[in-house]
């Protein structure tokens, strides 16, 4: 096994124990780098030398007993949004060009304090408005989209040029890229991960967390990101994180969705996840089937939140500099323009009412399951899906269809691999628990993981 199919957690061990040295991680993670990235343009921006320079430094720290914990020596990338002082945050945007940040993000500064170390910046699509990252191809097929907008994020994990990284997610811009690619995304709850230091979309609904290759990973990373900080005016007073032990399936109640999650799906897709929910069965889960509160108005509550908000951040350099944006992004921002207050405030009504009913809901159930997205990795360029009754959907609105629920009402979300379509590639399983229950969640994903044991393989791409 080579180095950069070590998860986490082994190369964790492996440098704790000293078998391995984060010099020698960091050379293999940049070797994959530059062996795929050529193909697969995960990277907007590397720091050869410098991840080289700090990971001689975590390799002194340790040899001399100062061991920082389980990221310590860790090559890892952070999506573009998320400034890292003296490094570019260019946001994937020409509105950005020459951008150089002043400081860390709360979430780089706490991850440099683990010890982690950084290979690069990740491509996201244009201030992450957007499902598919147009710069990056999809580690499995690099002639179909990798999904957004945390694509870069995805396909470093998923091809071994990160050992984890971080993403953001509005609408389900963790989970589309991590399902497309066969790999764990964890979007926590609202409020748990400060979002100081990066670029918004939607204040009210953008979050930050982890994309790793197993849900054990990423219960190792999520604790030395979350935490309050009082300059994200969303942080959670007391908000922490600690791993609990794997609590097994037996007895847990699992909500099966009978309306919205399963509604136009591709069959292969539910399929999949269906055989998922039932092995979780056999393994000793209870499965109570669910009615998923105020669906019909999920899209355009998701639409009503972010797309003024996100004009909002925008509006100076809409009117000053318009010919910058790409064309896809600016007729959203321009959009948003148009949108009545009066919209706007239905839709935080919306979202008031749906996160009371999801809290009720998570009396009768431990976690819901579901599909992450409703189809694979689209061809690249292919703007929409017909369904067998003759709708036609945009991509973007496919993608954004089964992660929005998770955004509006703040509950952490997390998707891990369930198996592979027809074209062999990858299908996501998405699991939802109560706000801040990220340890049992987290519990419950490593046990599935576990159950259907397929978690940990790097994506076929030329090695």
């Amino acid at each position: 096994m080579s180095l950069v199919e070590l998860t986490v957690a082994e190369a964790s061990a492996a440098v704790a124990r000293r078998e391995v040295s984060p010099v020698e991680l960091t050379d293999a993670v940049l070797a994959r780098l530059d062996a795929v990235d050529g193909t697969l343009h995960a990277y907007a921006t590397v720091i050869a030398e410098t991840a080289r320079a700090s990971a001689a430094e975590a390799e002194r720290e340790i040899a001399a007993g100062r061991y920082r914990g389980p990221l310590h020596g860790i090559p890892f990338g952070l999506k573009d949004l998320i400034d890292v002082a003296g490094l570019p945050t260019g946001a994937g945007s020409q509105v950005r060009q020459g951008h150089l940040a002043a400081a860390d993000s709360a979430v780089a500064a706490r991850l440099s304090e683990a010890g982690a170390i950084l290979v690069g910046k990740t491509h996201t699509h244009e201030f992450a408005y957007g499902l598919t990252t147009p710069q990056t191809r999809n580690a499995w097929d690099p002639g179909r989209v990798a999904g957004g907008s945390s694509g870069g994020s995805a396909v470093a994990v998923a091809a071994g040029s990160a050992l984890f990284a971080l993403g953001t997610d509005t609408g389900g811009s963790i989970r589309v890229p991590a399902a497309l690619n066969g790999v764990v995304g964890l979007k926590p709850t609202y409020g748990l991960v400060s979002r100081h230091g990066v670029v918004p979309l939607s204040w009210s609904l953008d979050h930050v967390g982890p994309i790793t290759r197993t849900v054990a990973d990423a219960a190792l990373v999520l604790p030395a990101l979350a935490g309050h900080d009082p300059r994200d005016p969303a942080s959670l007073p007391g908000a922490a994180f600690e791993a609990g032990e794997s609590e097994g399936l037996r007895g847990l109640r699992v909500g099966v969705p009978v309306n919205h999650y399963f509604e136009h799906v591709d069959p292969a897709v539910e399929a999949a996840v269906r055989a998922a929910v039932a092995r979780l069965e056999q393994l000793g889960a209870r499965l109570v089937e669910i009615e998923i509160p105020y669906a019909r108005f999920i899209q355009a509550t998701q639409w009503g939140l972010m797309v003024p908000e996100a004009t909002a951040y925008h509006e100076p350099t809409l009117r000053s500099s318009p010919e910058l944006y790409a064309p896809d992004v600016r007729v959203l921002l321009e959009a948003g323009a148009l949108l009545p207050a009066a919209d706007h405030v239905r839709a935080r009504r919306a979202r008031s009412l749906m996160r009371q009913a999801w809290s009720e809901l998570f009396g009768r159930v431990d976690v819901i399951a579901a599909p992450a997205t409703p189809i694979t990795a689209a061809p690249a360029g292919q703007d929409s899906v017909t369904w067998p009754d003759g709708t036609v959907e945009a991509v973007s609105d496919a993608y954004v269809r089964l992660s929005a629920p998770a955004n509006i009402t703040g509950v952490p979300a997390l998707t891990l691999p369930a198996g592979h379509d027809e074209a062999g590639l990858p299908i996501g399983l998405q699991l939802m628990g109560p706000a801040l229950g990220e340890s049992r969640l987290l519990s419950v994903g490593r046990a599935c993981e576990q159950a259907l044991d397929r978690a940990g393989t790097l994506a076929p791409v030329a090695a």
